[in-house]
């Protein structure tokens, strides 16, 4: 960071304390991960000074060959990568990529089915609190109370009595398989779109380690910066029939120009996930997140729906006495990063939450194994039943450093 040391030292120095944190704490995020460092060189170049609106071929401003280039290329790399009729990679983020799905084929109060906010849903998909609500009427599904997987008959039962213009699937907290097949069946029974929001486990599918939705759905929406471990944005998959709709609705409907630095840095997440060293990384997502579950399961903790198909894992803290939010701050200060996070039927506030979400993303990208994760189940007890135990956190906390020393993030 030679000229922004010169030009921005205050800047700077905020920048080199962020990476200083990062490469001293454990990222449990579910939604975060360690990108390459070819990504942030794509995401830092030169793209980020173009202006272009519109589309390859057809742009509203001169100068483009280079950026149709780039973007043709980070569109065939998604078609290929995941097996899509059609790609369109300008969304700046996943809550835009879903704002225009359904605004491609629904109009404004159109019913949409989607998964309640806090049995595993999305903001994006309805929640009272996001603008989506108030464009359109929302109808929620979620989990059984036995199981704590998805009801799929009550999926039936209410799209039969609520009509609903297109039912999504996808989640930001569950921690199973979807049946995405049983969910298109009920979609295409009642003429409804169905959208998959796989922002979460676009990486899982990419390395097919889990099922695809591609083959179900109408529209599949990802971010590129989780599980996929490139850099921030969205991206739209959807069968061919609806592609210039699509592509209308982003430019000129909901954007202007598109950031093809962050394009850049797709193109390279793209390429890389097709690699053979990315589907071993996938695979060892999963254990570690099974080993997360299976060892706070052996310390008395309980794991919503009792285990995990994917990268994350739900964990119900009341058996412990503890709430998300002390859990969270107390693991915070010895360096190991969660978020606090309601479970079904929660009588906690948002801002309390009786559970805290784990992600395997980040320490795997790190290189860390199952030896690893029984080791940080093990910290991590410990700090959350002695959160008020000063001598017992400050020990903890070197431990975490230790570990973090032995798996740098960047060699």
């Amino acid at each position: 960071m030679q000229y922004l040391k010169q030009d921005d030292p205050e800047v700077a120095r905020i920048i080199q304390n962020e990476e200083e944190r990062i490469q001293n704490t454990l990222d449990l995020i579910a939604a975060e991960n360690h990108a390459p460092r070819s990504i942030l060189e794509a995401q830092g170049s030169v793209f980020n000074l173009k202006a272009a609106e519109g589309y390859p071929g057809n742009r509203f401003h001169a100068g483009c060959q280079h950026a149709d280039a780039l973007e043709r290329l980070a569109v065939e790399r998604a078609k290929h990568l995941f097996g899509a009729d059609h790609a369109n990679v300008q969304p700046h983020s996943g809550v835009s990529a879903n704002l225009a799905v359904y605004f491609s084929v629904l109009n404004v109060g159109d019913r949409i089915l989607s998964m309640q906010l806090s049995h595993g849903g999305h903001l994006s998909h309805g929640d009272p609190s996001s603008i989506t609500s108030k464009c359109f009427e929302f109808r929620y599904y979620g989990v059984l109370p036995e199981s704590e997987r998805i009801d799929y008959d009550q999926i039936g039962n209410i799209a039969e009595s609520f009509k609903p213009q297109m039912i999504v699937a996808g989640a930001s907290s569950y921690s199973r398989l979807i049946d995405y097949e049983r969910i298109a069946g009920i979609a295409r029974h009642g003429s409804a779109y169905f959208l998959v929001d796989m922002a979460h486990i676009a990486g899982l599918v990419a390395g097919g380690v889990i099922p695809s939705p591609v083959p179900h759905a109408d529209f599949v929406t990802f971010t590129t910066y989780k599980t996929l471990r490139g850099g921030r944005g969205g991206v739209i998959l959807c069968k061919r029939e609806l592609g210039k709709k699509l592509d209308r609705t982003i430019f000129p409907g909901g954007q202007g120009t598109t950031a093809f630095n962050i394009m850049a840095a797709k193109a390279v997440c793209f390429k890389l996930a097709m690699e053979e060293n990315f589907k071993d990384l996938q695979k060892q997502t999963l254990r570690n997140a099974a080993c997360f579950a299976d060892e706070f399961h052996k310390r008395g903790y309980r794991i919503v729906s009792g285990g995990t198909d994917n990268h994350l894992v739900l964990l119900d803290l009341r058996s412990k006495g503890l709430t998300g939010d002390i859990a969270e701050k107390t693991l915070e200060s010895v360096g190991i990063i969660v978020n606090r996070n309601v479970i079904p039927n929660d009588s906690e506030k948002p801002d309390v939450t009786s559970g805290i979400r784990i992600g395997s993303p980040a320490i795997t990208s790190r290189g860390m194994g199952e030896t690893e994760v029984a080791q940080m189940v093990k910290i991590m007890d410990v700090a959350m039943v002695n959160n008020e135990n000063s001598q017992v956190l400050n020990q903890i906390a070197k431990d975490v450093e230790e570990l973090c020393k032995k798996f740098p993030i960047y060699l």
